[in-house]
């Protein structure tokens, strides 16, 4: 009952119409997305924005230069539309210009770029209405990089497919993929994340594997060493939730506290600095963290008290606290209370809330 009295809002960039409130005009708190019900979950990519209804239907709206809204077109929308040909979906994802679906049954959907293999159809071919991803079954959880895509089995193994420069597929190699390859030696995952160009995977022990890029110490693995197979993330432990952002990442831990680690220009690790961090540091001032979500330079996390805080960039208003100034520690997005979903994108930021 819950469920359908929830109402989506947006904040940040609006260029290309990702807070879907009918204009593309910047916000620095947050507005309504239009046209949108019975919400269950939300996504967010670089420049577009997902939702997926309790009915199984997913809307789409913002940049659709590479058809990464999935309706048949190559149009922005500045409110949601439906995408083609998909229904009994139970999770979305976002990736930098392609979108993911995960369908009731198992099985995945990808549509948007497609230029290094990141939609798993056995192409290159740019897709503008959802195409299968070849191979896959048993998928219970899904996530998007900048131009690759991860799948969590059923058995606790990671397949990964698309863009593969930075071993962001962690399978050995550096070589792209247009199809699912297995991630090498991972097992007994709980979930699984995606940075840019870099990969995360929470195991059931609580530990954290990371892979791709480290330029920033995103692997959290005490270097700045590219890996193309899952390293440990060191001095993390007791992890219940992870998420990626551009080239940092996030994790609550089971007391509610967060650690992050990677890079920190804009103070998106909400230590208190600017200094990148290639192991984990606490997140100042939080608690009682529920939930958390990664955007390319900002970050933002949902409280127990269903409020939620945001920090790192602020310049086109994505913390949401009515300002464009950067924070590297937490503040609050400005009058949103009631909240139970976040998501942070490029530079626009998505919650779901109560009425």
């Amino acid at each position: 009952m819950g469920i359908r009295r929830v109402k989506a809002f947006a904040w940040g960039s609006n260029f290309y119409g990702q807070l879907g409130n009918g204009t593309n005009t910047d916000s620095n708190t947050p507005v309504r997305v239009m046209e949108l019900k019975n919400t269950a979950a939300i996504a967010s990519g670089l420049l577009h924005s997902l939702a997926l209804l309790i009915d199984g239907t997913v809307r789409s709206w913002g940049y659709n230069n590479f058809g990464q809204l999935g309706d048949g077109t190559n149009i922005n929308r500045n409110t949601p539309v439906s995408i083609s040909g998909i229904t009994n979906v139970i999770a979305i994802a976002a990736g930098g210009y392609h979108s993911l679906a995960l369908l009731a049954d198992g099985t995945v959907r990808a549509w948007g770029d497609n230029l290094s293999g990141q939609l798993g159809d056995g192409t290159n071919i740019r897709r503008n209405t959802p195409v299968p991803v070849n191979g896959l079954t048993d998928v219970i959880a899904i996530a998007a990089g900048d131009s690759h895509s991860l799948a969590l089995l059923s058995d606790g193994t990671v397949h990964a497919w698309g863009n593969n420069v930075f071993g962001q597929l962690g399978d050995g190699t550096n070589i792209s993929r247009n199809t699912p390859v297995s991630v090498s030696g991972l097992t007994n995952v709980a979930a699984v994340a995606s940075g840019e160009i870099h990969s995360l995977a929470l195991l059931t022990d609580g530990t954290v594997r990371a892979w791709g890029s480290n330029g920033s110490g995103q692997l959290g693995d005490g270097t700045n060493i590219e890996r193309n197979i899952p390293v440990q993330v060191i001095e993390l432990t007791k992890v219940i939730s992870i998420a990626g952002g551009g080239f940092h990442n996030l994790a609550i831990l089971a007391n509610g506290t967060i650690r992050a680690w990677g890079q920190n220009a804009f103070g998106q690790l909400g230590d208190g600095t600017t200094t990148s961090r290639n192991t984990p540091v606490p997140v100042n001032g939080l608690a009682d963290v529920t939930a958390i979500s990664g955007g390319l330079i900002h970050s933002l996390a949902l409280l127990s008290n269903r409020t939620i805080k945001a920090w790192g960039s602020n310049f086109t208003g994505q913390l949401g606290d009515g300002t464009n100034i950067d924070r590297n520690t937490p503040v609050p997005v400005s009058g949103l209370t009631d909240g139970f979903a976040v998501a942070a994108g490029g530079f626009h930021s998505l919650a779901l809330k109560m009425k």
